[in-house]
């Protein structure tokens, strides 16, 4: 008469999912994850070729012969990688803010879309009268030193909008928010052509990588030069 065999208890197959991917692991253990294990060493490799992770990104796009390190798959993963995380961002920026109810929800709403650019955009946010989000327009685009505006270009879309309030939002591509002699003097002359037309002008906010500023809180203070937000 044979031995029973001794009775394993049954592991729910949530027991036997791996751990989840956390933000907390090193660019090249998450391109290892990516490109897998019969890569890894050259993935990490790669990571400190590149630099960076956005260059890495760059890379794929080129296709670059630094690639060559991985066999053709692993650049087929970590191309559909990036190409998953542009889409997920495209749709996290494609969604609109019901309310914007001060400087910091417009710096939620402006850094991610802008402070990363490489030119100049300004951007008009038309809000009602309870700042409540109606829409958000690019008003002007220019190059890496700036661009050229006038209250029209601001003004005819916010009435356009049946805005009762606006926010104008651009960034500096230099990465530094601080506000300059010609900002201060583009949003004292909209403060003047809002007045004339009745729209409020709830301010003008400036993002960059380094960090953001409020300009009219910069007129109200008298300066024209410190420290912006980071």
């Amino acid at each position: 008469m044979s031995t029973p065999r001794p009775c394993v208890p049954h592991e729910p197959p949530s027991a036997r999912r791996p751990p989840p991917v956390t933000p907390h692991l090193p660019d090249d253990a998450l391109v290892s994850l990516v490109v897998g294990s019969r890569d890894a060493s050259a993935a990490r490799s790669l990571v400190r070729q590149a630099g960076s992770i956005d260059e890495l990104e760059r890379a794929c796009e080129e296709a670059r012969t630094e690639l060559a390190l991985l066999k053709p798959a692993s650049v087929r993963r970590l191309a559909a990688a990036f190409e998953l995380g542009r889409r997920a961002h495209a749709l996290r920026l494609a969604r609109l803010p019901d309310r914007l109810s001060g400087f910091d929800e417009v710096v939620s709403w402006a850094r991610p879309r802008l402070a990363p650019l490489d030119h100049e955009e300004v951007w008009m946010l038309a809000l009602d009268g309870r700042n409540g989000l109606r829409s958000a327009q690019r008003v002007a685009q220019g190059g890496l030193h700036g661009c050229a505006l006038t209250p029209r270009d601001v003004l005819g879309p916010a009435l356009k909008a049946a805005a009762s309030a606006i926010v104008l939002v651009h960034n500096h591509p230099s990465g530094v928010a601080d506000p300059s002699p010609a900002d201060v003097s583009m949003t004292e002359v909209l403060l003047t052509a809002c007045d004339m037309v009745g729209i409020t002008l709830l301010d003008h906010v400036i993002v960059a990588r380094l960090g953001a500023a409020s300009v009219l809180q910069w007129i109200q203070d008298g300066t024209l030069s410190g420290p912006s937000t980071p």
